[in-house]
């Protein structure tokens, strides 16, 4: 969908919308509507006891004494209660209220005394989340009815004050865009989006001037990634490990290291998973994809950071050469893990790819991200990741970006009972621990791997994929982690 801004003034035909706050009068421009139209605007209000509340709206169709088909008057809340979070669902709402009904809608934002943010943020953030609520993914259908296909296409933000305005969407413009890339790749089919073709894409991002390199099999082979390649044995599509860097911090500064479960297809293996709601495995790459929509909004705005972007894209398929439960696998830190569930297969790749990471790069910081385990949606369910670190710093700052940004998030315990359940009788470690405290154990197995490097692990399961939908997301991919991860860039390592 099409986001521009527009000095304020009445528009020639299309949809025209009015913000109106709770228990405040009509701006200049619904003043002057309202007068044209010989009080018709207050009469409505009137009627439908529109008073401005939040998300409340009244249509009026065909006014007279203007060329305007809709006019809409939009209810924004009390002033000061007013946030960026609460402008962008609302932007949400306000467009999922709308994609059906007109081609070109106009919002003009008017604001009265008593709210914190400025006419230029509230009109950004509006459109912000009016473009991630607009988001369908429609590629593959070839005969949609046409009341099922989104009839909007533009919005236009009327402020007063245009390059204010342009400049608060410029940041929220390149973070949509990112948020975006990331549901695309979430809600591509496994037979589309293989571990080469997702290699495809994130090198497609050198064209914003991200370096990305990619290792196949033969090259973890020689540095030994046995726990990543155990995973991909039983596929016939290569594993790759894709690294994308970013370098536009001070040069003598360590990066920060963002990691991504990157499963495009998990069949469980040989532990094979029931068949029913197997199809929603081709979304077991969610951390992946959201690694690549950050990396992609960090080089589209320019961003004064360190960070490289690894992820690990594996099939995890059952077959004659496929790893069997019981099998033990030597990772690239040299430890020896017993496999005791192949589908438990997330960790196994996450091993190899966070060791790589933490010798190569030697990150000051480093997250993963990975929808890893089902015993995180039983405990927080979807509208929250569950957040597991060996940093207490760490999680202050991603909890204190998890409320900025809008994107749920809550700490688990990670101690030393999960650190001794996962020690294995025949190796060093094991894979899989039984129900009790899974995502805790998952984390715990996960941790020596960080090579002691300050940590946190992001069990996005509940978040990634099939999540309930809201103002801001109609989608089946959410795309979690892009805008929870820029905001925490953004706050405690960003060179200002």
């Amino acid at each position: 969908m099409n986001i521009t801004f527009a000095k304020k003034a009445l528009p020639k035909g299309g949809a025209l919308a009015l913000t109106v706050f709770d228990g405040s009068a009509l701006g200049p421009l619904g003043e002057s509507l309202n007068k044209r139209t010989k009080g018709v605007l207050k009469e409505a209000m009137k009627a439908a006891e529109f008073t401005g509340k939040k998300g409340q709206s009244v249509e009026i169709i065909a006014a007279r004494g203007t060329s305007i088909d809709r006019i809409i008057l939009f209810g924004l809340g009390k002033p000061a209660d007013l946030t960026p979070n609460g402008a962008q669902t609302l932007g949400g709402r306000f467009v999922n209220a709308n994609i059906g009904k007109t081609k070109v809608v106009s919002l003009a934002v008017d604001l009265p005394k008593g709210v914190a943010m400025n006419e230029a943020d509230v009109a950004a953030n509006l459109a912000f989340g009016a473009s991630l609520g607009a988001y369908r993914f429609n590629k593959y259908h070839t005969k949609l009815k046409a009341n099922e296909k989104p009839k909007l296409n533009k919005v236009t933000m009327l402020v007063d004050d245009l390059v204010e305005a342009r400049a608060a969407w410029k940041p929220l413009h390149h973070l949509s865009d990112g948020v975006i890339l990331a549901r695309d790749l979430v809600n591509e089919p496994a037979n589309v989006l293989n571990p080469k073709d997702f290699a495809a894409r994130c090198k497609a991002l050198g064209d914003l001037g991200v370096k990305v390199k990619v290792l196949g099999e033969k090259q973890m082979g020689e540095l030994g990634m046995g726990s990543l390649m155990g995973v991909s044995r039983g596929s016939a599509n290569e594993a790759q490990l894709i690294i994308m860097e970013w370098m536009n911090g001070p040069k003598d500064e360590k990066p920060v290291a963002i990691v991504g479960k990157g499963l495009t297809f998990d069949s469980g293996g040989i532990s094979l998973k029931p068949g029913a709601g197997m199809e929603d495995m081709k979304g077991d790459m969610g951390g992946a994809a959201a690694v690549t929509g950050l990396m992609s909004v960090l080089a589209a705005r320019d961003a004064k950071v360190n960070v490289v972007g690894v992820v690990a894209a594996v099939e995890n398929m059952p077959d004659a050469d496929a790893q069997r439960p019981g099998d033990i696998v030597t990772a690239m830190s040299g430890h020896t893990i017993e496999v005791i569930n192949t589908d438990a297969e997330g960790r196994l790749v996450l091993a190899d790819a966070m060791y790589y990471t933490a010798t190569q790069y030697k990150p000051k910081k480093m997250v993963d991200l990975a929808t890893l385990t089902g015993a995180i949606v039983i405990a927080l369910g979807h509208d929250q990741a569950g957040l597991f670190t060996n940093s207490d710093m760490m999680a202050e700052e991603l909890l204190a970006a998890s409320k900025a940004s809008g994107e749920g998030l809550w700490q688990m315990p990670l101690n030393d009972v999960h650190r001794k359940n996962v020690k294995s009788k025949f190796a060093d470690l094991r894979n899989s621990t039984g129900r009790d405290a899974g995502s805790s154990c998952a984390a715990a197995f996960l941790e020596p791997f960080s090579n002691k490097v300050a940590w946190a692990h992001l069990d996005i399961a509940g978040t990634a994929f099939a999540a309930p939908h809201n103002p801001m997301c109609r989608s089946w991919g959410a795309g979690y982690g892009v805008r929870l991860l820029n905001q925490w860039l953004t706050d405690t390592v960003e060179e200002k």
